[in-house]
């Protein structure tokens, strides 16, 4: 197959473009300079330009773009940046397929759990509505942005990833050398719900999708069985040798987070429904597996 992608430099980016080149398929890159390799194409999301030569023949374009949700703390220029370089690259990308003679059949559109907002301690899945606040907000018209192609009959699918599992960056890449020195423990009292998946499941899912004709809409990519962050933070104890007595207390965690705190507090326990549905088998179902299987 020929697969394109937005957002290749990032975590999930570089995974998922490992696992195709391993098996043997081709990919077209989408970076925002000039090419300087075959394989790549340009696109500039802010302008609304997509190189269509780089769609061209392609069997499915897999959105990853966007600015780190957890990168910065978030002023008001941020949260904007945040915003635009999800909705702004995925309305380009969508206009672009759409405007094509014979477009990719599949856009594989990145998206977050972070549509569901603070869920407590009741259980969600796709067919929750969106929650309350600034990150279900952006994830709504995240969503949003791809109905050119949708209306173009191109199959649409929103993957909502909760948090990966990987030393090598997002949280849990912070995570990792806290808990190896020793220092790591539950954030705020620790009874939020993390919905994680490991970065094996996550790639392994994006490809499931894109060979699944009747998966469309909506799809939580995320462990089928949620767990608290007291819980979470047990199992990195336990995988890692290391003590984890220490808490971070919520006030800390205001005071140098800012309004993401509030997200990093906030549970969400989503369940991955309709994936499970379609007949994708997780490898690393439970977290200490998870945590062993992103360990070097």
């Amino acid at each position: 197959m020929r697969i394109a992608l937005t957002g290749s430099s990032g975590l999930i980016g570089k995974a998922l473009l490992r696992s195709l080149h391993a098996d043997g398929h081709e990919t077209v890159r989408f970076v925002r300079r000039e090419p300087a390799v075959p394989g790549e194409a340009r696109w500039d999301p802010r302008s609304g330009y997509v190189d269509p030569a780089g769609l061209e023949g392609c069997d499915a374009v897999v959105h990853l773009a966007g600015a780190g949700v957890g990168d910065r703390r978030w002023t008001a220029a941020y949260k904007k940046e945040i915003r635009d370089s999800r909705v702004l690259g995925t309305a380009a990308v969508a206009r672009a397929m759409a405007a094509l003679d014979a477009p990719p059949p599949v856009l594989v559109c990145g998206s977050a759990i972070g549509y569901y907002g603070d869920t407590g301690e009741r259980a969600v899945d796709e067919g929750a509505p969106a929650g309350a606040g600034f990150l279900p907000s952006v994830c709504v018209d995240w969503e949003a942005a791809a109905r050119p192609a949708r209306d173009a009959g191109i199959r649409t699918v929103f993957a909502r990833t909760g948090l990966v599992v990987a030393a090598e960056g997002g949280a849990w890449g912070k995570l990792f050398p806290l808990f190896r020195a020793g220092i790591g423990g539950r954030l705020g009292n620790g009874r939020q719900y993390w919905s994680h998946i490991s970065m094996h499941d996550e790639v392994a899912a994006l490809r499931h999708i894109i060979d699944t004709p009747g998966l469309t809409g909506p799809v939580n990519l995320t462990a089928p069985q949620p767990l608290t962050n007291r819980e979470v933070t047990a199992a990195m104890g336990r995988v890692l040798h290391r003590p984890t007595v220490l808490a971070v207390p919520a006030p800390a965690l205001r005071l140098v987070l800012g309004e993401f705190a509030g997200d990093v507090l906030g549970s969400q326990r989503v369940l991955p429904s309709r994936l499970l549905e379609s007949g994708f088998a997780f490898r690393y179902p439970g977290i200490e597996e998870s945590i062993r299987a992103a360990l070097p």
